[in-house]
């Protein structure tokens, strides 16, 4: 993390620091398309996205970690200890652990709700044990936790126009649609771990159970009954976008570049589905760097708009206030 991003968003305790900077390592490492949307954002806000995110990776390199009886029973027990340190963080008690540091420092300036990050760590924590879903309605409750708190985190550190429970209806969808969206790229990775994440009722009604899809994954090929079964799941997903686009206008002007630019990556992750005949058995479709740069550069012009406006703004402010006084 830059000194400037530091030393912009106020943070200048060194330990402070310190955590920041782990928190953005995690995030660089793991989420492409977030860090870059990041980019994105004035230097001030994005430490405050970094420790969000950055919790969110740490607890994920924990639960996909190798998976048996004794190794569930080691990652629960990191899952509950780092719960315990996020509770101690909130209560006030001095933490070491570097993400801890820095997501309970980020709750206290942005006002963030504390029992986002226990919803979160609950569905985290139901990945060791749950691994399929028999229809929308488990999977919703487990998405609530493992995604759509983080836009209702995230939401306070963005802005809104609006009042922002207006705006979080549309947070959280958003996060529904990315995780969606992981699920979907996914399906033969978490076929290999033990997992099926896509609802097992709708599914079968495309004529799809777990041994076809294990049969699509020997093979490394959808066949026509898999290929039906993740159109319709596409469908539903991007239903979801749709609706979630709605909100990106009640954010404000200097953070929907950042939205806006992982909304479009992350859609476009659902078009290399498609483009690829559904083969998300053999490989992991992903948008070229060049196609993800290019819509980031795309993002900054608003930026400036945005920027310019403050500017002239705050340019109007201070020569009417110069009137003022000068009147006096």
């Amino acid at each position: 993390m830059s000194e400037r991003e530091l030393d912009a968003a106020g943070i200048h305790s060194p330990r402070l620091r310190a955590a920041y900077r782990r928190s953005r390592e995690l995030n660089a490492r793991h989420g492409r398309t977030y860090f870059l949307a990041t980019r994105l954002l004035p230097p001030s806000r994005r430490p405050a996205i970094h420790a969000l995110y950055g919790l969110a990776r740490e607890v994920d390199d924990i639960v996909d970690e190798p998976r048996g009886p004794l190794e569930r029973r080691t990652r629960r027990a990191r899952i509950d200890e780092l719960w315990t340190e996020l509770d101690r963080g909130f209560a006030g008690e001095r933490s070491e652990l570097a993400v801890v540091m820095a997501v309970v420092d980020t709750a206290n300036r942005y006002g963030i709700e504390q029992g986002y990050f226990s919803s979160f760590m609950a569905s985290m924590r139901q990945d060791l044990t749950v691994a399929r879903y028999r229809n929308r309605a488990e999977l919703d409750q487990y998405v609530h936790g493992s995604a759509e708190v983080i836009g209702l985190q995230v939401l306070p550190v963005l802005g809104t126009r609006c009042p922002p429970e207006e705006a979080a209806p549309y947070a959280a969808a958003l996060g529904n649609a990315f995780q969606l969206t992981n699920f979907l790229r996914d399906v033969g990775e978490d076929l290999r771990r033990g997992r099926v994440y896509l609802p097992a009722d709708e599914l079968l009604a495309f004529g799809v159970d777990e041994p076809r899809l294990r049969r699509c994954l020997e093979t490394g090929k959808a066949d026509r009954r898999v290929r039906s079964a993740l159109a319709d799941q596409i469908a539903r997903t991007r239903a979801i976008y749709r609706y979630a686009a709605e909100g990106i206008e009640m954010l404000d002007p200097i953070s929907r570049p950042c939205i806006a630019t992982a909304y479009t990556l992350y859609g476009e992750i659902l078009d290399r589905i498609v483009e690829s005949g559904y083969d998300v058995f053999a490989n992991r479709v992903s948008v070229s760097r060049s196609r993800r740069f290019g819509v980031a550069l795309r993002g900054t012009v608003p930026i400036v708009t945005a920027r310019m406006r403050a500017r002239l703004t705050d340019g109007v402010d201070r020569v009417s206030s110069s009137s003022t006084l000068g009147g006096r």
